[in-house]
């Protein structure tokens, strides 16, 4: 039985994004799968303690069964399309279909060997894990909670959001009660006729709650800006870009073997130079928030774990990286190094440090 804090406020929604991040790039570091099934074990286990029962935490599947998907088709590709991975040890022989001068270097068919077929399987599950990870953080943050953390620079894109999230069920909503009162009335409710008999009133039924919505933001001010001096607004727009930009660099660096020693440095110089430009831009849009969420201990807490995660496995990446990258040629099993295995541990503590999930009433 999990010990775990109970009562208190819920946890910040930007930190369980955080740890999860963290561990999506410890999985982007290694291609063993001792430690890419360690992290999937790790993430599981703490959607599994501390999700709620909302709505959003049964995301958590769909993530699940999409990383199998594309573990499948990675393998998949592998046999039909070949690998320049070379192998001694066939698996099987499939027919070979000839293809033009043009298309050098592809293949259709032909010899399948297990080293291809193992190096496409480390391939495909260190994406899976990836997309696993991503798939924790939507089911364990409030989404809704998320984007009213944004900062002011991005009020409107985060209004936007809410009401396309908001708009997407009552349109589900309306197609149903449309249908049902077709079928009561002995109408037919499917096919063209009765998608264009179903779909006019839900279009109506949209534009009619958009320009309602849209008086009502209106009404409140929405969309109103504060002035601020030509300055701050182009000195705002280079660190805005200049920071994005840096952080694409940095990312790309830290994904590839050849940026590893930059990589890290940009990203941090661009997150910085990013942040900057979001604070100075959040002056042209003033506003209150009612009850914030707090950034509190706990929240320092599981976004340090997987910070925490993430910088140790690739550490131990730079330091030794045949143990993270197992070889294929020639086969050998792959080993559990201890020292990113206890970091990939780490990723446990918001299991123990984030609330306990209230219990529906």
């Amino acid at each position: 039985m999990v010990s775990r804090p109970r009562g208190g406020p819920a946890l910040h929604p930007g930190a369980w994004w955080l740890w999860s991040l963290g561990l999506a790039t410890a999985a982007t570091r290694t291609t063993n799968p001792l430690l890419l099934a360690l992290l999937v074990t790790v993430s599981g286990y703490v959607v599994a303690v501390c999700r709620t029962a909302t709505p959003w935490s049964r995301s958590y599947s769909a993530f699940v069964k999409l990383a199998l998907a594309v573990l499948v088709i990675r393998l998949v590709f592998a046999v039909v399309l070949g690998s320049p991975i070379p192998g001694t040890h066939t698996v099987l022989t499939l027919p070979e279909i000839p293809l033009p001068d043009w298309a050098q270097g592809i293949r259709l068919g032909g010899r399948v060997t297990a080293e291809s077929l193992v190096f496409a399987l480390y391939d495909g599950l260190r994406l899976a894990t990836l997309l696993v990870c991503v798939g924790a953080a939507n089911s364990l943050a409030n989404p809704a909670r998320l984007l009213k953390s944004l900062p002011g620079a991005l009020y409107e894109v985060g209004v936007a959001v809410v009401v396309a999230l908001t708009f997407a069920p009552h349109l589900v909503a309306d197609v149903r009660r449309l249908r049902a009162a077709r079928r009561l009335r002995g109408r037919p409710d499917r096919g063209l006729r009765g998608l264009l008999q179903v779909g006019l009133p839900v279009l109506e039924g949209a534009l009619e709650r958009s320009v309602a919505l849209a008086a009502a933001m209106d009404a409140r001010g929405f969309g109103r800006t504060a002035e601020v001096p030509p300055a701050v607004r182009r000195t705002t727009g280079a660190l805005t870009l200049g920071g994005l930009l840096g952080v694409c660099a940095g990312t790309y660096g830290l994904l590839t073997a050849e940026g590893g020693t930059y990589g890290l440095p940009v990203l941090l110089v661009g997150l910085a130079a990013a942040l900057a430009g979001l604070r100075l831009g959040g002056r042209r849009s003033p506003r209150t928030r009612y009850r914030p969420d707090v950034w509190g201990a706990r929240a320092w807490l599981v976004a340090g774990s997987g910070i925490a995660t993430a910088a140790l496995v690739a550490l131990s990446a730079a330091h030794d990286p045949a143990a993270l990258h197992p070889g294929v040629v020639p086969l050998t099993a792959p080993e559990l190094p201890l020292l990113p295995a206890a970091a990939v541990l780490l990723g446990l503590l918001p299991a123990f440090a984030a609330p306990a999930p209230k219990e529906p009433a």
